[in-house]
């Protein structure tokens, strides 16, 4: 195994948290609005999303560390769609909790799924944790878009 470039490992860590702190602050008062909405069953508190998002975040991070620190040829294009789908994991927040269009936000996520299906499978052919370690998000974003849903129905 290779050395473990420790500054890099953070700054890729930090750089993927930052754009969620980011589209949390241009989203608004997500706490305020989230407890305010009907939410289907199976709804967390709102105390446990920051908590996930950034374990994932920093899953997310080190896997694109691994994958730009690997000897793939494909690193540039899988780099291009793991930026993709931060994207439009940045959007999300904003399109849900600012704009409250929820019918929207369901598209975002269900290609945000999409996006990170195709990102795991690319990231498994240069590293297989780097891929492996993104499962986790998948299933929450499948997760949340069935809260995504939920809402948009119940409101």
């Amino acid at each position: 195994m290779k050395k473990i470039r420790l500054t890099e490992l953070l700054i890729f860590i930090f750089s993927t948290e930052l754009a969620g702190v980011l589209s949390g602050i241009i989203a608004g008062n997500s706490f305020g609005l989230y407890s305010s909405f009907e939410k289907p069953p199976l709804s967390p508190p709102s105390w446990v999303f920051p908590v996930m998002w950034a374990i994932l975040y920093a899953l997310m991070g080190a896997s694109a560390y691994i994958v730009y620190f690997s000897d793939n040829d494909n690193r540039r294009k899988n780099l291009a769609v793991y930026g993709i789908q931060l994207f439009f994991n940045f959007l999300w927040s904003i399109i849900f909790f600012r704009f409250q269009l929820f019918g929207f936000s369901a598209l975002i996520i269900a290609v945000l799924i999409a996006l990170v299906i195709y990102m795991i499978m690319q990231f498994k052919k240069s590293n297989k944790i780097a891929g492996y370690i993104n499962i986790p998000y998948l299933i929450w974003l499948v997760f949340a878009l069935y809260l995504n849903i939920g809402v948009s129905v119940l409101n």
